[in-house]
């Protein structure tokens, strides 16, 4: 399985996802504003990816730090956190991270800047690692969702590529794969970038799971065929009261399915979920270039003067979402009071 993004010779070095599926290349950041750069423009992107490049942005930000008092380092690091958070507001992982990240500063009262950067860096690795073994947490608990035979429709890329490793939708298809059962995989297209076409397939070409590319306005027709027999997606940010933000496009599948009787399922990490916003009209939706919908490889294949309009995300409402699959267990509705349960346990 491919890696998503490593720490290696005091660099973060992240597989281009801009460059998949023709060509496997790799970015190697040795400055904070690099990550930032590399979050913002796309080489990596996936909620549980992005909050993994955080923490480890945040630590070479901090390790290029020269003071030797633990004050003004606090105040040079508070400046990099902060650019951090800024890189993509959606995604709520990033700003969990870069929490993380300051709590490690902040009881390093007693510890020299050597020994708080030294931390760091492992709290970042730490991060990683617990995202990989939470993803195959939430594998596990997923599988019991599918059945043998089933095909399953997925929009975006919630796979490998969009966290530290095996993946949040896609790591449900791989723990039910794992487990023996034989599953077919539609993925939508996900214009403008891509990411079912290009990363989805890729994913399960490699792993030699059955996948099948869709035009995104072609989720209705297959439904009404009786083709889907489930469908899941990960997310961006969860609200307390149970929705979900996710690429947009993903509103548009769930009413599909609640029409079509076909479950809807979201597969994300309880540190996806963020307690205190308590609706989906909170949650802020990224605005990107209009020139990613005007243009394809450089060149406008929208008439000139016409303009383009790209939120990133949209909000599905809790009411079309079947279940929330995390790695400690599978959220029913009622959200809110399942979400509480969940969090008063952890």
């Amino acid at each position: 399985m491919v890696e998503t993004i490593v720490w290696k010779d005091d660099a973060v070095v992240m597989i281009d996802q801009r460059k998949l599926p023709n060509q496997e290349k790799y970015v190697v950041c040795k400055t904070h504003r690099s990550v930032i750069g590399a979050i913002k423009d796309l080489v990596i992107r996936g909620a549980p990816a992005i909050g993994v490049a955080a923490a480890m942005g945040v630590a070479l930000g901090a390790s290029k730090i020269r003071v030797s008092q633990i004050g003004p380092f606090r105040a040079k690091f508070d400046v990099i956190c902060r650019e951090m958070v800024a890189a993509r507001p959606t995604a709520a992982n990033l700003a969990w991270a870069v929490e993380r990240m300051r709590q490690v500063v902040g009881e390093a009262s007693n510890k020299s800047v050597e020994q708080v950067k030294r931390g760091l860096v492992k709290e970042a690795k730490q991060i990683l690692a617990e995202d990989i073994a939470i993803n195959q947490a939430m594998g596990r608990q997923g599988q019991r969702l599918l059945k043998d035979g089933d095909c399953v429709l997925t929009h975006c890329n919630a796979g490998a590529l969009a966290t530290g490793g095996y993946g949040t939708a896609l790591g449900v298809v791989r723990a039910a794969v794992a487990a023996g059962k034989r599953l077919q995989v539609l993925a939508d297209e996900t214009r403008p970038f891509l990411q079912g076409a290009r990363l989805t397939a890729w994913e399960m070409k490699e792993e030699g799971i059955p996948v099948t590319v869709m035009t995104d306005n072609a989720a209705g027709y297959l439904m009404q065929q009786g083709r889907v027999d489930a469908v899941i997606v990960g997310a961006d940010r969860i609200a307390a009261n149970g929705d979900v933000a996710n690429k947009i496009g993903t509103y548009t599948v769930a009413v599909l399915a609640k029409t079509h009787k076909v479950p809807f399922y979201v597969a994300a990490p309880l540190s996806t979920i963020d307690v205190s916003t308590k609706t989906g009209k909170k949650i802020p939706i990224e605005q990107r270039d209009p020139k990613e919908v005007t243009h394809l490889l450089g060149k406008r294949i929208v008439p000139d003067g016409a303009g383009a309009e790209y939120p990133a995300f949209d909000v599905t409402p809790h009411r079309y979402v079947s279940a929330i699959i995390t790695e400690k267990g599978v959220i029913t509705p009622p959200f809110k009071a399942g979400i509480e349960g969940f969090f008063k346990r952890a």
